[in-house]
């Protein structure tokens, strides 16, 4: 009798499961760190991000210890620092003045680059503040472990959330860069029509002002009765 192998054939996942695990690892965004900064005294630091129309906007900041080895030290009166986040118009969505900590949060109603400047008071002798900045906006924003908490689902339900969030993220993006591309190819449109009239314009003043000279070089000739 011929020997059986041992184990059963291996098994291939279907190619519906390999789309869905490719286009989660694509689209999934990593998480966000928080970023750590050195601002000197009397000068300023600004960040910008840009976020589109109806998105969440969140950010934490907090000064750093001078000294790295007992980060729960009682910080120093000169560690403090001043904030304003301002809109692509110039509307201020937060302000914070000599502080070291805190936090902001609000719902974009304009298209464009925020910005968040901070700046540290002027010290003699100068000193230099450390701090960490947490900005994070749109499908970042969402406190997925307790959205998983609060409707008791598995893991598997709580990444296709995630999933599908940042697919309606990418959606929406995709008609914000499809409205600018728009816009841009209006312009270009408008553009190319007026250097066109500019051309003819410039070729009519070159022919006018040709015929102009032929007039007068005919008219002197006349005159001198070299015609």
């Amino acid at each position: 009798m011929a020997a059986r192998r041992s184990g059963s054939a291996p098994r291939w996942l279907p190619p519906s499961a390999l789309l869905l695990l490719a286009a989660f690892l694509l689209l999934t965004p990593p998480p966000a760190l928080a970023l750590r900064f050195d601002l000197e005294s009397g000068h300023t630091k600004c960040i910008s991000d840009e976020i589109k129309v109806g998105a969440m906007a969140v950010g934490k900041y907090h000064v750093v210890g001078p000294d790295p080895n007992f980060p729960d030290a009682q910080l120093p009166e000169s560690h403090r620092i001043s904030l304003r986040v301002t809109s692509p118009y110039g509307n201020s969505m937060h302000y914070a003045e000599n502080v070291q900590s805190g936090h902001f949060a609000f719902t974009a109603a304009e298209a464009g680059d925020y910005l968040a400047c901070f700046w540290a008071p002027d010290h003699k002798p100068p000193v230099t503040i450390g701090f960490e900045f947490d900005w994070r906006s749109g499908v970042s924003t969402k406190d997925w472990p307790s959205v998983a908490k609060k409707g008791k689902v598995d893991m598997m339900e709580l990444e296709l959330k995630k999933l599908e969030e940042t697919i309606k993220n990418i959606h929406e993006e995709m008609f914000y860069l499809r409205e600018r591309e728009e816009e841009m190819q209006d312009l270009n449109r408008k553009t190319n029509s007026r250097m066109a009239w500019l051309g003819f314009l410039s070729l009519g003043i070159c022919l006018s002002v040709a015929g102009l000279q032929l007039w007068h070089l005919k008219t002197f000739f006349e005159r001198k009765k070299l015609l």
